[in-house]
């Protein structure tokens, strides 16, 4: 049955994107807000908007009973959660079917099993999907944990069984560490995600990341093929592009078919991403965990294949199966996004919302920009400090580069600092545009480039 009316759990970028595919679909919206997102884009664009709490996220964002009370109330027939606040909540997913509606995304039990890493791990190997040397389950104990790690080497990285984004994770380079850092990840664990299980794995040196994109309808899945996310500042992306320069053809179809396999394995339905760590000195990839959910760089994916992610979710949330084959998708040219943050990254990339006075949006072949902005829209300080999303196109990488370099020179974001600095350094660097990087190559690069971005 087809989705009528739609409530979006979400804000900014995501939720406007979200309300542009509901509208082409024939789906009315209904945008949940908090009070500070009265003025939001979303809200503009929606048919419909509901406010669901106060500023703070916990009492309106993430407070799974306000969104359902909401949806319901708003005769909503399905909810569609973006990504990050409850996009990932298995409570949330099982609270929208229990009121009758439909959540866009998978379901409660498949959110659960990929959602916690060691039960990810183990349905991988399963499925005959390489993982990282690690533990096999959660290690609660410090001293099993220290005996594991010296039996797989150092340097090992001691991560939280139920965490993302970044969190709960420190790095060992001897058994000196290990002890120190395995206490400090577990109760930074419980305080981030109530849950202080941990799992050892082996860090793999001058690794890149990259991931594969997934489409499912509960019963077949398809891919997307893969995109690069290997530039990160702290864990978190900042650069992404599709298709990888690493891969030849042979590991792309080798890697890409792991993630079918893996996502078959669970009776994937919806928009999924699985994440790898690629060895380049061995050429072999190792999967690391599964996004559940819709992921910010999903429009590299879109660029090259000609695909609407969202859209499709949307169709499969209303019932319908995948309306395409796995030989309809092929790449074509090559995709680069930059996440423009409200950050100020000549000092220590310092959150720096404000009032956004003139917005000049670039243009032209092969530019997109996904956006929550318009002049004289007051940023929140409450939420993340993404502001949007800048992807080009082009026919090959160096030529998607050469249009990213064009598309920043024509941004403007007036009243407020962006990372928009960043990408202009980063665009002009010989190893980016050689795609000589892994995913501790910016960190190094931002030591020596620092005082540059202004």
């Amino acid at each position: 049955m087809a989705i009528e009316k739609l409530l979006i759990a979400n804000r900014g970028e995501i939720a406007v994107r979200i309300v542009r595919a509901a509208r082409e679909l024939g789906i009315s919206t209904v945008q949940a807000h908090s009070a500070a997102d009265a003025e939001s884009l979303a809200v503009r664009l929606a048919d419909e908007a509901v406010e669901i709490g106060p500023p703070q996220a916990a009492k309106s964002y993430l407070n799974i009973e306000a969104v359902v009370d909401a949806a319901k109330a708003a005769g909503a027939d399905a909810v569609h959660p973006g990504y990050g606040f409850l996009a990932e909540s298995s409570r949330f997913a099982d609270a929208v079917e229990a009121a009758g509606m439909v959540f866009v995304g998978p379901r409660g039990d498949t959110i659960r099993m990929m959602g916690d890493k060691v039960e990810a791990r183990t349905a991988a190997a399963n499925a005959g999907v390489p993982t990282i040397p690690g533990s096999d389950g959660r290690i609660d104990d410090v001293a099993d944990a220290k005996a594991l790690a010296g039996a797989i080497g150092y340097p090992v990285m001691i991560k939280a069984a139920a965490g993302g984004g970044g969190r709960g994770i420190r790095i060992a380079h001897d058994e000196g560490e290990f002890e120190h850092f395995f206490q400090m990840a577990q109760t930074e664990a419980q305080s981030a995600f109530g849950d202080g299980g941990l799992y050892v794995e082996k860090v793999i040196e001058r690794a890149r990341h990259i991931e594969v994109q997934v489409l499912g309808d509960g019963s077949d899945v398809m891919h997307c093929f893969e995109r690069e996310c290997s530039l990160q500042r702290r864990r978190q992306k900042v650069w992404e592009e599709a298709p990888s320069s690493a891969l030849r053809p042979a590991e792309r179809d080798k890697l890409c078919a792991s993630a079918v396999a893996l996502a078959k394995s669970v009776n994937y339905r919806g928009a999924g991403t699985l994440e790898y760590l690629y060895d380049d000195a061995t050429g072999e990839f190792y999967f690391i965990e599964m996004n559940t959910r819709i992921q910010v760089e999903h429009p590299v994916t879109e660029w090259v294949t000609g695909l609407d992610l969202v859209g499709e979710m949307l169709r499969i949330a209303g019932g319908e199966p995948l309306r395409f084959r796995q030989e309809d998708i092929a790449l074509r040219g090559h995709a680069i996004e930059v996440r423009l943050n409200a950050e100020d990254p000549a000092n220590n990339f310092m959150p720096f919302p404000g009032i956004v006075g003139t917005l000049g949006v670039p243009g032209g072949p092969g530019v997109r920009f996904d956006t929550m902005l318009y002049s004289g829209y007051a940023i929140p300080p409450f939420y993340d400090s993404l502001l949007g999303k800048l992807i080009v196109w082009g026919e090959d990488r160096v030529h998607a580069i050469e249009r990213l370099k064009g598309a920043l020179a024509e941004l403007e974001i007036a009243g407020v600092k962006t990372t928009a600095p960043l990408f202009k350094a980063l665009a002009e660097d010989a190893d980016v545009k050689s795609g000589m990087v892994h995913t501790r190559w910016l960190e190094r690069w931002l030591e020596d480039n620092a005082s540059r971005l202004t």
